[in-house]
């Protein structure tokens, strides 16, 4: 007893040399406003993205204990005010709200059907992928557009900025284990970090028909038609889309012919690509620095400005095997019966290195609006990944430029929400009969939208014009006694009572 009565008065005692250091304290430090009860007030500095704790800095200079993981020990941080976030989507994306998802939607449907109707079976890849597979050549404009950083595990990786090199891959993986001909499409969002101009934007997504195995130009044949297809769906017409179609092999010939090194091929292309955005003299500087004289400049520009197969026969001749794929490709478009949306056009040779032989582009006829579509052969990209090479062709559809291309023309649809039953219960006990009901008419592939709170038929009936439901159904007492329901067909007013065992 006496060791816990002196240890009492200690306690007293210290308590009491405390609060008097304490009193002095505060009448001489009334200036520093500090608190030494209080936590120190800490200020969130930085992410790290080599680890998962967020780096804490005590506004005090105080250290802070941490534990293994890194999360502070100390008391819970003080938040003077709460930042505000942006609440708009990081630059160049895009939210997709209920109105823009039934658009989205809508277009993705007329992707799939097109396709379906073709017979090419639907595939989808990782959108982040290693960035080896779109790191191919110097020059490619798509090396600077690349979202792309290393992983936790030290792998270097991208965002998939294009959907063909995933395609590839995923078809040197299976092997011989899948028959020839592939016929595959995919619809998947791409990431590429440009310059934002009407119709484009740092992500999209993309509809992709590939053919593998047919080494004919029948392949691209089919792949023009399905666009055509496509077109003719959502109601635009030849004299609001055109294609424009060349060879790359008209470059090879023509390079030929001055002996431009084979290794500079793709680099010319990326150069001759750019005709139309960048002034004509830097094109010019580009291809002299691609080891080309002045002479063959000069006549691969003309050979460049040709518009008719006529024309490129007199100047290469009849024997070539671009002339002679050109012919086949015009003459397979008469057989389908969409000459019309078809041009000769000795520029169009597409930005990406891959392509090896016909290539084309979708364009809007008044010229407004960038490329809407584009593709060609790639009879050479598997080996660039470490494949056996395979004969293959196919396009690229972005969701934007139609999109755009629908609007000029008057031609975006009006997709309203719609639901065909709205289920109200008259009152607040019959919430689990409303739920009953509605749960009958789900099980019979309708749709329905169930109200779940006790609202006034005023605002039932504004709901019921807003989704355009074609049925309000009414939960009442009486009737549910009965084992029936009020149905009001609410286009014609009719209002029937109905037994549940005959809801349809």
């Amino acid at each position: 007893m006496p060791a816990i009565l002196n240890s009492s008065l200690f306690l007293l005692h210290h308590h009491s040399l405390f609060s008097t250091a304490v009193l002095s304290f505060r009448r001489h430090h009334r200036h520093l406003n500090v608190s030494l009860f209080s936590a120190p007030r800490t200020t969130l500095r930085a992410y790290s993205t080599s680890s998962s704790s967020f780096s804490i800095e005590s506004s005090t200079n105080q250290n802070v204990r941490t534990g293994r993981s890194g999360s502070a020990t100390s008391p819970p941080v003080e938040q003077d005010t709460v930042q505000k976030i942006d609440v708009n989507p990081p630059k160049g994306t895009r939210d997709f709200p209920p109105e823009d998802m039934r658009l989205r939607n809508w277009l993705f449907h007329h992707f799939r059907e097109v396709s379906q109707q073709f017979g090419f079976e639907e595939v989808d890849f990782p959108v982040l992928e290693s960035e080896a597979l779109y790191i191919r050549k110097a020059g490619e404009e798509i090396r600077d557009q690349l979202y792309c950083f290393e992983d936790r595990g030290n792998r270097r990786v991208a965002l998939r900025p294009e959907l063909t090199p995933s395609l590839a891959r995923l078809v040197i993986q299976k092997g011989k284990s899948v028959s020839l001909p592939l016929k595959w499409f995919a619809i998947g969002q791409c990431w590429r970090y440009e310059r934002m101009t009407r119709g484009r934007r740092r992500e999209h997504y993309q509809w992709n028909m590939d053919i593998i195995g047919v080494p004919d130009v029948t392949g691209e044949a089919e792949l023009i038609s399905s666009m055509i297809t496509f077109f003719k769906r959502i109601g635009l017409t030849a004299s609001d889309v055109g294609f424009k179609v060349s060879s790359r092999k008209v470059l090879q010939e023509v390079l030929r012919c001055y002996s431009v090194p084979e290794n500079m091929f793709g680099r010319v292309c990326i150069i001759i690509d750019k005709i139309g955005k960048i002034p004509m003299d830097d094109i010019r500087k580009d291809l002299l620095s691609a080891d080309m004289s002045e002479v063959a400049i000069e006549d691969l520009l003309q050979v460049l400005s040709l518009k008719s197969l006529a024309k490129l026969e007199e100047k290469l001749g009849a024997s070539g095997e671009a002339l002679s794929d050109l012919k086949q490709l015009f003459s397979l478009a008469e057989k389908y019966g969409y000459s019309e949306w078809l041009e000769f056009d000795a520029s169009i040779v597409r930005g990406l290195a891959y392509y090896t032989g016909i290539v084309f582009e979708g364009f809007d006829r008044e010229g407004k609006l960038r490329a809407i579509c584009g593709g060609g052969r790639y009879d050479r990209l598997l080996s660039t990944f470490g494949g056996d090479d395979l004969p293959a062709c196919g396009f690229g559809f972005g969701d934007a430029v139609i999109v755009e291309l629908l609007k000029e023309r008057g031609l975006l649809p009006e997709l309203n929400l719609q639901i065909e039953n709205i289920v109200c219960s008259l009152d607040q006990e019959l919430q689990g009969a409303a739920s009953a009901v509605a749960t009958i008419l789900r099980g019979k592939g309708q749709s329905v939208d169930l109200v779940l709170e006790n609202k006034p038929l005023k605002w039932v009936f504004k709901r019921a014009a807003r989704i355009n439901a074609r049925r309000l159904i009414l939960v009442g007492k009486a009737e549910w006694q009965k084992g029936m329901v009020n149905v009001k067909t609410l286009s014609t007013g009719e209002q029937l009572e109905i037994k549940l065992d005959e809801l349809e």
